[in-house]
């Protein structure tokens, strides 16, 4: 049995962010023994933060082939050296994300960007601010390849979005026909609230079916109530019960969130029925 089509690609691989924190020599080994794993199908690029591009010689096989999204939280000032850095590497570059930097108005982040000359072949995810810009680079990245990316979550309660905040920038983008990733404070299929900290943390299949609901032109409210949801077998039947055409048109919106665990969200799709247990046993396949 294999990945179902809703998995294919959700999970990047953060392994290096907190709270994980993992080396990068272990985030590199494991994430090549995830991609030779029954459970490949789940598992997007690993991603680095730009300066870690000088750190990887000597990690990578001769015979191995790295997947990178590579991050640059100060903006396209950093993206030539990361172009120059990965000519040199065996790696393939899928996608770089761009924050915009604090006081940056979006007419001359753009410009800065568009000037870097990115491969079309690699996607470029600009991690869209929590402030007034917000609508104005949206509809930047509607008009022109770029792709956005949320914060759902960080280190204090503050860096979370509430439901009501997150469902506005889900419907903004599926409105805009922006794809889109989020990243940070994902670390549960299901809305919960953090036992060790207190905060609301999102799931990341809420997120899956509040961008289904989008998709299916619910409002606000609706989106909302989506992501707020704590019914995990609520949520998991909902999920299995999507078709493959709003799978498609939901992953094509959403298209991968990024966790520093790989192993945690798979048993959690194993545990709620949405993912073979042969994965977990060798018996699945690459598919």
């Amino acid at each position: 049995m294999s990945i179902p089509d809703f998995a294919k690609g959700l999970c990047d691989d953060a392994a290096v962010f907190p709270p994980g924190l993992a080396p990068l020599p272990d985030a590199v080994a494991a994430h090549l023994r995830h991609t030779r794993s029954p459970y490949a199908a789940l598992v997007g690029p690993l991603v680095l933060a730009a300066p870690a591009l000088d750190e990887l010689p000597g990690l990578i096989g001769p015979d191995q082939q790295l997947e990178l999204s590579v991050t640059a939280p100060e903006g396209p000032a950093q993206l030539p050296a990361v172009l120059a850095a990965v000519e040199s590497l065996p790696v393939r570059l899928r996608a770089l994300e761009v924050a915009v930097p604090a006081g940056r108005e979006p007419e001359e982040f753009f410009a800065a960007l568009d000037a870097v000359g990115v491969d079309e072949d690699v996607a470029v995810f600009v991690e869209v601010p929590r402030d007034e810009r917000r609508p104005e680079v949206i509809a930047t990245c509607a008009s022109t390849r770029y792709r956005a990316k949320f914060r759902t979550g960080g280190v204090k309660a503050e860096l979370y979005p509430d439901d009501a905040e997150l469902a506005v920038a889900i419907r903004a983008v599926v409105e805009a026909g922006v794809p889109f990733k989020a990243t940070a404070g994902l670390h549960h299929a299901i809305r919960n609230t953090d036992p060790a900290t207190g905060f609301e943390q999102h799931g990341y299949l809420n997120l899956l079916l509040a961008t289904d609901a989008a998709v299916d032109f619910a409002d606000e409210a609706e989106i909302a109530g989506v992501l707020a949801e704590r019914d995990a077998q609520k949520i998991a039947k909902r999920v299995a019960e999507l078709d493959r055409v709003r799978v498609v048109a939901a992953r094509d919106r959403f298209l991968s969130f990024g966790t520093c665990s790989i192993g945690e969200p798979l048993a959690e799709l194993v545990d709620l029925g949405l993912v073979p247990a042969e994965v977990l046993s060798g018996g699945g396949t690459h598919s």
